[in-house]
């Protein structure tokens, strides 16, 4: 960030901690991981492996979200990026992104509130991928980083 940027810059924006957005849960892996090709946020396109899906419950609604390995770098991390009702709104309007660290035993804890902007949200000099649609949420994830400005 510039250095002038950096003497106005605001700080992020965050939802309340909300702990009805962590879930203790097991990740469905898939039997043979496929292939999936996301745009970016500059129309080029990133391969990444669907490793499996996650299928959460809140408030009585039931979803699910995808989770991904980069097929292109060596990641030791599964990437979660998704869209939902506050898109646009109160959050960052192509996405946002959850990361874990990989568990051997497929437990994890997927904590809404640990979700943050794409680093295109705050410069156009980034490439971010954008979240496949089966990871475009129709419930508001009133959770983690909401937008910069608004």
């Amino acid at each position: 960030m510039p250095q002038e940027t950096r003497l106005v810059f605001p700080g992020l924006n965050h939802f309340d901690p909300d702990y009805r957005y962590r879930f203790e849960v097991r990740l469905q892996r898939s039997h043979s991981p496929e292939g999936v090709i996301m745009g970016t946020s500059k129309g080029t396109r990133q391969l990444f492996n669907k490793v499996g899906h996650f299928d959460l419950s809140m408030g009585g609604e039931n979803f699910r979200v995808s989770a991904y390995q980069s097929a292109e770098r060596l990641e030791s991390t599964l990437f979660i990026p998704f869209r939902d009702a506050t898109s646009g709104k109160e959050s960052y309007a192509a996405a946002r992104y959850l990361d874990l660290d990989v568990e051997h035993d497929d437990e994890y804890v997927v904590d809404f509130n640990y979700a943050y902007n794409p680093y295109c949200a705050y410069s156009d000099g980034y490439v971010c991928p954008l979240p496949p649609q089966e990871n475009w949420l129709k419930i508001a994830v009133k959770a983690g980083e909401r937008k910069l400005h608004g």
